[in-house]
Order: C-alpha cells, then sequence, then structure tokens
C-alpha cells in the first residue's frame, strides 16, 4: 500500500482552454487527472472513460470489496487451477512476475498477513505466535500458478489469500493513461496517491514537474522534471501505529509478517510503467537500501531515490 498523497503533479499553467482537470474518490485515494485537449468535450469524454477502467480494475482486484473477484479465489478449493477473467488473470500475473523480481519484498500472497496485520492496527495488539506463523505459512508467491493459456490461476497453500493493494493502483494508473493515448491526447497526467503516470510534457515545457514528499507531510523534499514514465513513493508518511512500545508501518516485512519497524521509511522509483514503479517501490521500503539500489540496478529504465536518511549503507 502507498502512503496518501507522497506524490503529487504540481498544478500547471493554464493555457486557454487548453488543460483540464479531473479527481474522483478510488482504491482509497484520490486519483487525478491534468490533461491538455483540443475541447472540453474531449477531455471529459477520455477522463470518464479512464476513471471506468479504474473502477473496473477495483471491483476486480480489490480485497476491501467482499464480493470482489480477488477475493472469491480464497474460497476456491487448492492445488485446483481457477479459471479467471482476463482482467484479473493480467493483474495477477504482472503482480507475480513483480514479485519473482524482487525476490518476494513485493509479494501478491501476503493477503493473510495483510488481513491479520489489519486487525493488529485496529485492535492495537500483536497477533499471537501461533496465528502469525499459520498466516506466513499461507503466504508466499511460489505457492501461486499463473497459467497465461488457458487463464487460471491455482493456489496451493490452504488459507492463501491475495492482496494487490502494493501494485492495483499503478495498474489503474497505466491503464487511465492508455485511454488518453487511444483519443490521441498524449500529454497527459494520471495521480493515484503515490503513484503518478506521466504522457508527454504540457506543451511547450520539458516534462511535467512531480513534487515529492517522504519525512514532511507540509513540504516536498524534491522536484523532478519528467514525462512518459512514471513515479511511485512508498513509506511511512502518513501511516504508523505504535504497539507495545514499537513504531511499526503500515507495509508489510514479509520476513516478520509485521509491519516494518525502521524508521523512518521512505522510497521512491521511477520506471517506464506504474505498475513497475507502484511494486518495485514497496520492495525498496522493504529492503536494506544496499539490497535496493542492486535490486534497481539489475532493472533497465528504473531509478531508485533513497533520502538521506535512508541511504546509509544497512
Amino acid at each position: 500500500m502507498k502512503t496518501l498523497f507522497s506524490l503529487f503533479v504540481i498544478p500547471c499553467t493554464l493555457l486557454a482552454d487548453e488543460c483540464y482537470q479531473f479527481q474522483r474518490p478510488l482504491m482509497g485515494t484520490e486519483f487525478k487527472i491534468t490533461t491538455y485537449a483540443p475541447t472540453k468535450a474531449q477531455a471529459e469524454t477520455a477522463a470518464e472513460e479512464a476513471f471506468a477502467e479504474a473502477e473496473k480494475i477495483n471491483a476486480v482486484g480489490s480485497d476491501y470489496i467482499a464480493d470482489s473477484e480477488l477475493l472469491g479465489l480464497s474460497k476456491k478449493p487448492i492445488n485446483a487451477p481457477i479459471p479467471v477473467s482476463p482482467l484479473l488473470h493480467r493483474l495477477v500475473s504482472e503482480a507475480k512476475n513483480m514479485a519473482a523480481l524482487t525476490d518476494g519484498a513485493f509479494d501478491p500472497t501476503l493477503g493473510p498477513l495483510t488481513k491479520l496485520w489489519r486487525e493488529s492496527r485496529r485492535r492495537h495488539t500483536l497477533p499471537t505466535d501461533a496465528t502469525l506463523a499459520a498466516a506466513k505459512n499461507a503466504s508466499g508467491h511460489q505457492h501461486l500458478a499463473c497459467d497465461p493459456y488457458n487463464k487460471t490461476l491455482t493456489l496451493t497453500k490452504l488459507g492463501m489469500r491475495l492482496d494487490l493493494g502494493g501494485i492495483a493502483k499503478g495498474q489503474a494508473a497505466d491503464a487511465m493513461l492508455a485511454v488518453f493515448i487511444k483519443y490521441d491526447l498524449h500529454s497527459t497526467s494520471i495521480t493515484a496517491g503515490g503513484d503518478v503516470r506521466l504522457g508527454d510534457p504540457p506543451p511547450g515545457k520539458k516534462g511535467w514537474q512531480v513534487g515529492v514528499r517522504t519525512f514532511d507531510k507540509n513540504q516536498e523534499s524534491s522536484t523532478l522534471t519528467l514525462s512518459n514514465c512514471a513515479v511511485s513513493t512508498s513509506g511511512d508518511l502518513q501511516q504508523r501505529i505504535e504497539i507495545d512500545g514499537i513504531s511499526y508501518a503500515h507495509i508489510i516485512d514479509p520476513q516478520t509478517g509485521l509491519g516494518l519497524t525502521k524508521n523512518p521509511v521512505a522510497a521512491t522509483v521511477i520506471a517506464p510503467t506504474a505498475t513497475q514503479s507502484d511494486a518495485l517501490a514497496t520492495a525498496c521500503c522493504v529492503l536494506p537500501p544496499a539490497a535496493a539500489k542492486k535490486l534497481i540496478s539489475r532493472i533497465p529504465e528504473c531509478i531508485l531515490h533513497l533520502p538521506a536518511t535512508a541511504s546509509e549503507p544497512p
């Protein structure tokens, strides 16, 4: 999951009926669109279709909506291929690929731990060792199989539950920008909480001005000028909780099954797509700084920014 509003698009300079902005609450945050279009009608048409695409992803892949297709998987028998919609198969397959790429630092099968950690945060009480062990045993991307030909998913551990919270907003942002490109509205920016997907620069500009907030809610730590890429910031800026005198982030450490205890936590990743940057930013918060740098160095066209306090050797 991403820190709400850790990244934002600095408002563009309006050019006589060319710049249009839209926003809508979605996936627990605010989605914002800034686009340059010949007419308001064109911008509105594209925006409505783009929001509809994001709504589809949320309806299918949310682990908050009780009747979502994603949550329905946990009710199916294990070790049996489960036919799913093409959309859900794509979302889960992309997430599994990112899990393999990050060696599990990002993992869409942490649903049992996510559910348990939400309960712990709500009750301000850590789970018992036995409960935590059971949730950890039901997690692990190696226990999820995706068949690209038959569009099936197979869960091989009893109690498995998928969670796309660390990648779904990025996937939605990519899908939304694709709509604007289809309408030939290439100068468009999509902001989804801590994830930003950028098309061509605004007219007459070198790029979009993207402000990054890491440890201060009221002040940017840096401003990036970017286009035709994605940038995501993950961290504990908005969400930390103290239990038994220990401060925990909302981001789960796959090794412990609990929220990260290192403080502060933040990582910003620039990547070709928001699907990549979203998942990688989470992974880079989980990993020690040196390991995070090594991971990103192996991935073409990706750049990692760590705040000064997080960039010291582990």
